[in-house]
């Protein structure tokens, strides 16, 4: 099984969007500017990293930049069997589903990041990661730090991340180095997220959230509130509302991912922070992080390889391991090559074009069969061709 992951904020890097400038998939950006009234684009290319720390553009620029990678993905005809997303990243996994429409999911966002900015100057807060102590200890140090101060993120084993008060993230710091932590990492964040310094914020997204028409999605996300996969619509009201002020629980959902039987996990997305999380939870999971479009080759590489772990009787993983789907790389009149049923390709070869553009195959394999015919209009990433690729 294939999990796709997507990072939260505090992924963002100067100058991320500047790879995706040329590549179909910068649509994206130029639909989520006029959604959010905001030059998305300049934020991708020439914000300094000052500029995107602001957790308004720190939140928007990632969910852009994940959904421009995940629209690349897509166009390979790689799709996933369940997702998950760390903090803001769980609304790039509704939008991937389907469940949130992606201009819902800009403005949605645009509206999350001024709320917990907002909540922020109103109680003003700060995060650091505690590395190298059990969770249970992490806690015990919040305790007896005897002030505004709690556990936001579980992220890995030995990996917490702790908020409140300034002088109550000083306070359980210390206490979390005398009960053996090997380091407290100080983070360059605007506020408390996933604590009650957020009540302020979930509060005042509780209506936007609800008027979002989340819908039900055929792939499950992992919650970040209770570490379980949800397919219906009417749930995430409720989640989204909880994880502004709760923490975040990515170590038990990986530990959910590994239950269900996911042995890969793509993260799609700026950063890779989440791909080193997955492998100090998951033993034997096979990760890659992409977040370029130079990586795109390594990613149908990666994907090609056996699983980690394979069940020959599972028809689902051995239709996924094996199966591809070429897709139209544009929309316009499709024409074929008329490469027969059942012949070898390489990657790389001409299967026709839509309009004057070439359909490349991104995969080598047997052509089962084309799925678009002479003559039929197309849309961009409307299912062209089947191979199997084993």
């Amino acid at each position: 099984m294939l999990a796709f992951t997507f990072p939260g904020q505090g992924s963002q890097r100067p100058g991320m969007g500047r790879p995706w400038v040329d590549h179909d998939s910068w649509d994206l950006v130029v639909e989520a500017s006029d959604v959010a009234g905001r030059d998305v684009g300049r934020l991708l290319l020439d914000a300094d990293a000052d500029e995107l720390r602001d957790t308004r553009n720190a939140q928007l620029t990632t969910f852009v930049s994940s959904l421009m990678v995940l629209d690349a993905v897509e166009r390979l005809g790689i799709s996933p069997d369940v997702l998950a997303g760390h903090s803001l990243g769980e609304y790039t996994a509704l939008a991937a589903s389907g469940a949130l429409g992606f201009a819902e999911g800009v403005a949605l966002v645009s509206a999350r990041a001024a709320a917990m900015h907002d909540a922020g100057n109103e109680q003003p807060g700060t995060m650091a990661a505690v590395l190298g102590l059990d969770d249970d200890q992490v806690e015990v140090a919040c305790n007896l730090a005897d002030d505004d101060v709690w556990v936001a993120n579980f992220n890995a084993p030995g990996q917490v991340v702790i908020a409140g008060s300034p002088a109550g993230v000083e306070a359980a710091g210390l206490q979390a180095k005398t009960l053996g932590a090997k380091k407290v990492m100080p983070l360059q964040v605007s506020g408390a997220f996933h604590t009650p310094y957020m009540t302020a914020a979930r509060d005042r997204l509780r209506d936007a959230i609800a008027l979002a028409d989340i819908r039900d999605s055929e792939v499950a996300i992992i919650s970040n509130v209770d570490s379980k996969p949800h397919d219906r619509g009417a749930e995430w009201i409720a989640l989204l509302s909880a994880q502004l002020s709760s923490p975040v629980r990515w170590k038990h959902g990986l530990q959910t991912m590994g239950q269900m039987g996911v042995t890969e996990i793509a993260e799609l997305g700026p950063g890779g922070v989440l791909t080193g999380m997955a492998k100090r939870t998951l033993d034997g999971v096979r990760t890659i992080s992409v977040a370029t479009p130079d990586e795109l080759d390594r990613l149908l590489a990666w994907i090609g390889g056996e699983p980690a772990t394979q069940n020959a009787s599972a028809e689902g993983e051995h239709l996924f391991a094996s199966e591809r789907l070429v897709v139209s790389p544009a929309a316009g009149v499709f024409a074929t090559a008329g490469i027969a049923d059942g012949t070898t390709i390489s990657v790389g070869t001409i299967l026709g074009h839509v309009g004057d553009v070439e359909v490349r195959s991104p995969f080598a394999g047997i052509l089962q069969s084309y799925i678009a015919v002479d003559t039929e209009r197309l849309a961009p990433r409307q299912p062209i061709a089947w191979l199997r690729t084993a």
